[in-house]
């Protein structure tokens, strides 16, 4: 059985308790981050979300920052086609890699808002950009592992004699993750993803997706190397009620124009689309202590586990039972909820999970 790993993230476009407040309550900067990175390597967590949408502060600066200014954790930094040269690209990480110490993984995105892409410039449409990011990332892993200047001949990109110096610190590369809904989410994490995350959904369907996931990893001769895991936020009190009170305080005053906006921008995400469907077919609850009310407000990961630490647990147990390993976790605010995480639920999934989990 694979070892279970925990991940954080890193809110860069500020943190709050209160979505009608808005992000600033607590702003975006050195100060707030170091609070976080230091309360998720303290509670044991072992990779670093940060995201990249256009509130956010520029992922790859800041996660170079934070590298330099914690000591354990790793960075699950994006990318995404069109943005970046993929040979530049492969440079970056393995520069990041060796800096160091081997704490970077890659994040896999291409399926985001049409609207963003537009505004960044991004020419390509979603089909393409899938297309696109296919082609990088094979790009990457033949540089990273070339004996020789690569040449390349693409439907994207052409390379002569390319080489990328230094040569990756992790063996034979970094890890890559991709979290998606959509049939070409699920192509790419079957070639190259070696963990694919979900953004939330009821454990019985989760399980059929890997299924079919697995299934088209082994026709790329990777059934046995593909992972699994869950990207969902965790709001963890000591009793339930607190919990839920911290859960509605979270969307209340929530205007539904803001949650039109929020269903216009991500029209295209099929992951975003079945969190959307989940919380209009059940009004939230979608399993026990499993809960979509965050779509109301925000897109991406709207799925929250919600309760006290043994239901926190059970949660997350369900979901280690069907097969996933790793966990992409967040909660407000964010440098409290990990420590609570670490405090709380963490001890009971080591009691639960022995040598597959290690006690802070």
């Amino acid at each position: 059985m694979s070892k279970l790993e925990f991940g954080w993230y890193l809110p860069s476009s500020g943190d709050t308790t209160s979505y009608a407040a808005g992000p600033h309550v607590v702003p975006a900067g050195t100060e707030m981050f170091d609070r976080v990175v230091q309360a998720a390597e303290a509670a044991g967590f072992e990779y670093l979300l940060v995201p990249v949408a256009i509130p956010c502060w520029e992922a790859w600066v800041t996660t170079a920052f934070m590298a330099g200014r914690s000591s354990s954790i790793r960075m699950l930094v994006a990318a995404r086609p069109g943005y970046i040269n993929p040979v530049m690209l492969a440079k970056m990480v393995t520069t990041f890699d060796q800096l160091t110490g081997g704490r970077i993984a890659v994040n896999l995105i291409a399926g985001q808002s049409e609207a963003e892409n537009a505004a960044d410039g991004i020419r390509y449409g979603k089909e393409d950009r899938y297309a696109l990011m296919a082609e990088e990332v094979a790009i990457m892993k033949a540089l990273w592992t070339a004996t020789a200047p690569l040449d390349w001949e693409g439907r994207f990109h052409t390379l002569r004699g390319a080489r990328v110096v230094p040569a990756p610190l992790q063996q034979p590369h970094p890890r890559f993750y991709l979290g998606g809904g959509s049939r070409q989410a699920w192509e790419i994490s079957a070639a190259h993803a070696d963990v694919h995350l979900f953004w939330g959904d009821r454990p019985e369907t989760v399980a059929e997706q890997m299924t079919e996931i697995r299934a088209m990893a082994e026709g790329q001769g990777r059934g046995e190397t593909i992972g699994f895991g869950m990207r969902l936020q965790i709001i963890c009190r000591e009793t339930e009620e607190e919990a839920w009170a911290a859960a509605h305080e979270l969307v209340r005053d929530v205007s539904e124009e803001r949650s039109a906006a929020v269903r216009a921008n991500i029209a295209n995400s099929v992951a975003n689309q079945r969190v959307q469907a989940l919380l209009a077919e059940t009004g939230g609850l979608i399993a026990p202590n499993l809960w979509a009310g965050l779509a109301k407000a925000r897109q991406g990961a709207g799925v929250a586990i919600v309760g006290n630490p043994t239901q926190c647990a059970d949660v997350i147990q369900r979901f280690i039972e069907i097969g996933c390993h790793s966990f992409c976790l967040s909660g407000y605010l964010h440098d409290e909820e990990a420590e609570r995480f670490g405090r709380l639920v963490r001890p009971i999934l080591v009691e639960r999970n022995p040598g597959r989990i290690s006690p802070l």
